[in-house]
């Protein structure tokens, strides 16, 4: 069979991507929200392996376990990885611990910090070995991931995701779950500055749905109030933050200001991209690679910033019809692809 899935274990989401003889064949992506607690994990295992079958080694990142399910992220990444085991026996499994590479599962407590929140460094490694240089940019439904490589070689300055925060290389906005409220503090409308509501009336995918930019399938959990993903509920949603109904002002008007709120996000993940470039040697020729849900988004980031934009999914050896969905599960899809060319050893 020479199959080998690859899974990305995230706060919200399971990514999963198989890979045979050495080409991705298939990937998806399943809501798992951690808050309703590991039971939710379990079942988009169940799903996800129902899909993608049986194969002969599986290796396994995560993110999740900054989750507050659990009391330390070393706790997370324990019960994630025992998780992982146990619903994956008795295929061999291994953990991916970023700079220390693929450890066996009974290893993970003595490499948590390393195996915490690397699934980056696995999307970034791949990318190295075909691409010289090129400023890495994954973005979610959470968050976003800056990474320079430099000379053919992954050059982040930070590993951990505080290290990643305090340089710009991980920025916490994405195109789906992020909080209105999260990107800016006000808002312009009907030709006045108005303050933001403090609440959890909508998010990014109310935005994106209103500006007709929210990608099929991106958008797998509830809304904000609980009703339905139409633009209207978005409108009303919206409306919410700046203490409004839907009836208090036309459409367009709403547009405009779901327009100023994805301007807002832009302008964070490119305060991140400048940054992690002031920092960098990185030749001014060399391209942004966009991967993620938010690949719309990096493609306007790299125009602002006058480089050339290369999709992630151009550069990954995967049959057709599964590269685009490959591509929003980078980090999955990009473990499968090192573990299946000579990256991992038996445990």
């Amino acid at each position: 069979m020479n199959a080998t899935i690859g899974w990305d274990l995230g706060g919200a989401h399971l990514k999963a991507a198989r890979a045979e003889r050495a080409r991705i064949v298939d990937a998806v992506q399943l809501p798992s929200p951690l808050r309703l607690g590991l039971a939710a994990v379990a079942e988009a295992f169940a799903a996800a392996k129902a899909r993608l079958g049986k194969a002969d080694r599986h290796v396994v990142t995560m993110t999740g376990e900054l989750a507050d399910t659990f009391a330390s992220r070393a706790e997370g990444v324990a019960r994630l990885s025992a998780l992982a085991v146990a619903e994956l026996a008795p295929a061999p499994l291994w953990l991916y611990a970023g700079r220390a590479g693929f450890v066996a599962a009974e290893a993970a407590p003595h490499h948590a910090e390393d195996i915490a929140s690397a699934n980056w460094f696995a999307s970034a490694s791949l990318l190295a070995r075909t691409c010289p240089a090129a400023l890495f940019m994954d973005i979610g439904s959470t968050t976003t991931d800056i990474v320079p490589i430099v000379h053919g070689a992954v050059k982040a300055r930070g590993y951990t995701d505080a290290q990643r925060l305090a340089c710009g290389e991980l920025v916490y906005t994405g195109l789906v779950r992020s909080f209105a409220m999260a990107v800016a503090a006000r808002a312009p409308l009907a030709g006045r500055w108005t303050p933001l509501v403090n609440e959890n009336f909508a998010n990014m995918a109310d935005v994106h749905r209103i500006l007709g930019t929210l990608p099929d399938g991106a958008d797998q959990m509830a809304t904000a109030d609980g009703r339905e993903k139409t633009v209207a509920a978005s409108r009303a949603r919206l409306a919410r933050m700046v203490g409004c109904d839907e009836a208090d002002a036309a459409p367009a008007q709403w547009t405009a200001l779901a327009q100023w709120f994805a301007e807002s996000q832009i302008r964070q993940i490119l305060d991140g991209a400048m940054l992690v470039l002031s920092a960098s040697d990185m030749p001014p020729d060399a391209p942004i690679v966009g991967a993620g849900t938010g690949e719309a988004v990096t493609r306007e980031v790299a125009r602002r910033l006058s480089r050339g934009h290369v999709p992630f999914a151009s550069l990954l050896d995967a049959v057709p019809e599964a590269r685009e969905r490959a591509a929003h599960c980078a980090p999955a899809a990009a473990l499968a692809l090192l573990a299946a060319t000579g990256g991992v050893s038996a445990p």
